[in-house]
């Protein structure tokens, strides 16, 4: 085993996730690598030194260059905003250092085309914070697919829906200002990622996305609370997928259904640990929706828990990331998603947010950053 230092870029929910996954990744998966919390960086000196205390990192900093410029940090998490994106990553490549950074990929489609290139240039290690697609329901549900169980992959319905936003008298702040900050920057990503995923390239889309409430107590809203596509797959499927922030009742809708020529699957991330599947098998007076509890036999699972049905959480999947991190800096193998993963999903984006200036159809090919 070799040690790895690691430094983070954000002390907050998502840099929290990740110390606690750099953390817990050794005890969990055994990895080659055992990561070390080497450095924080936050905002401020007085937050980045509550960071390294609370999180356990060695060092900490207010200045995100001496972090990617220190020796002892050999491959940096960026979980900061998403403007922060392309100068740390480009920065970390410059000096031959795998880059871990959460999504959206930079704050806009420009960003992320140079991100991806100076990843490739670099030829290190480089991955994008998609959490969600790796519970061990999701995995499952790409194994069926990409073994044909459901057969011939006819339509797609999906949805990232929560109501952080849903009352109208919730303040103004960050999140209402900026595109990257709106719903197609916030949520889209992680419901597109799971589109490519589990169907495949999306040639073209047509979308409304649009600003429910323009004012809130303490400021205007100048980015998107709800948007609505449609979507033609490259393979022939087609599809539908609605986000919202201000989707009533609704906390963690990341929720898919696949209609295939042989059977069907559902997921709604709200039951993380159980899938749908129907097969179109047997008497019709037997068939239906099968509720499959995820356990030792599905991916993933079994590092974390030894009884079927007992179940993992959020924190698992950033865990199971931080295995895959790891594994593509031991290796030298890309693992997925990388850095043009990335940038395709903020290409479907581009072209969603052309569409509904444009009111048609757009094409995804045209859209490249």
């Amino acid at each position: 085993m070799s040690r790895i230092g690691i430094g983070i870029l954000g002390g907050g929910y998502m840099g929290k996730a990740h110390a606690v996954a750099m953390s817990a990744v050794g005890a969990v998966f055994d990895p080659a690598l055992r990561p070390h919390l080497e450095m924080v960086c936050a905002s401020s000196a007085q937050s980045a030194e509550r960071y390294r205390t609370a999180y356990g990192f060695a060092r900490a900093t207010d200045d995100w260059r001496v972090l990617v410029n220190d020796p002892a940090v050999q491959a940096v998490i960026i979980a900061s905003p998403q403007e922060t994106h392309r100068d740390v990553a480009l920065a970390a490549f410059a000096l031959g250092k795998p880059v871990f950074c959460e999504k959206p990929l930079g704050a806009s489609l420009q960003d992320s085309a140079e991100m991806v290139a100076a990843a490739e240039a670099s030829g290190v290690a480089n991955m994008v914070g998609f959490n969600y697609i790796r519970t061990p329901a999701s995995q499952f549900a790409r194994e069926l697919i990409a073994r044909g169980e459901i057969g011939e992959i006819t339509w797609f319905r999906a949805e990232h829906t929560e109501d952080f936003y849903a009352d109208p008298q919730a303040p103004a702040s960050w999140r209402t200002q900026g595109a990257a900050n709106g719903t197609m920057g916030d949520l889209a990503p992680h419901i597109l990622n799971a589109a490519l995923a589990l169907i495949g390239p999306i040639a073209r889309v047509m979308a409304e996305i649009e600003t429910v409430h323009t004012t809130r107590p303490g400021g205007r809203v100048d980015n998107d609370d709800h948007a609505q596509m449609m979507c033609r797959f490259e393979n022939g499927a087609m599809g539908q997928i609605y986000v919202s922030r201000i989707a009533t009742g609704r906390k963690m809708g990341y929720a898919y259904e696949i209609t295939g020529t042989k059977g069907a699957i559902r997921f709604d991330q709200e039951d993380q640990n159980a899938l749908w599947l129907y097969r179109a098998e047997g008497p019709e007076a037997t068939r239906g929706f099968t509720k499959i509890l995820t356990g030792p036999a599905h991916p993933d699972y079994a590092a974390f828990c030894q009884g079927p049905g007992h179940g993992t959480g959020y924190q698992d999947q950033i865990i199971i990331e931080a295995r895959d991190f790891l594994s593509a800096i031991a290796t030298g193998a890309p693992v997925w998603p990388t850095f043009r993963d990335g940038h395709e999903v903020n290409r479907v984006i581009a072209a969603a947010m052309a569409s509904t200036r444009a009111q048609k159809w757009q094409d995804i090919a045209t859209f490249s950053g």
